[in-house]
């Protein structure tokens, strides 16, 4: 599994990747940031979470430098022992929530996906 960002003509990278850039542009490659570490920007915990979601879950934004771009993501982190400034690494996880606990058909979506945990 892969953490697929996109790098566009005018150098720009989104993550989640679009159709467009940011300015209009093309996209010319995807990178995986799952190769890369980031900094956490900030951070919180939240005890009142959705059905299937672990309690308490702790989210953060971070923000990954690849080759001088600025590229930030939202998500789970491992554990609620980090500070604004850690360093992190995405991890690949089975299942981000538990798949029958939603209104959802379990087979309608993916579950994987990334948390995030201190380097």
């Amino acid at each position: 599994m892969t953490m697929e960002a996109t790098r566009y003509d005018d150098g720009s990278i989104t993550y989640p990747g679009h159709p467009r850039g940011p300015g209009g542009s093309e996209p010319v490659e995807t990178i995986d940031l799952s190769e890369y570490t980031a900094d956490v920007v900030t951070w919180t915990t939240s005890t009142a979470t959705p059905p299937g979601v672990r309690e308490p879950n702790h989210l953060a934004i971070i923000e990954f430098d690849v080759d001088g771009e600025s590229v930030r993501a939202i998500g789970q982190l491992t554990t609620g022992d980090v500070e604004t400034g850690d360093e992190v690494r995405p991890v690949s996880v089975d299942e981000l929530r538990e798949p029958g606990a939603g209104i959802r058909e379990p087979e309608s979506q993916a579950w994987d996906g990334y948390r995030f945990e201190p380097v």
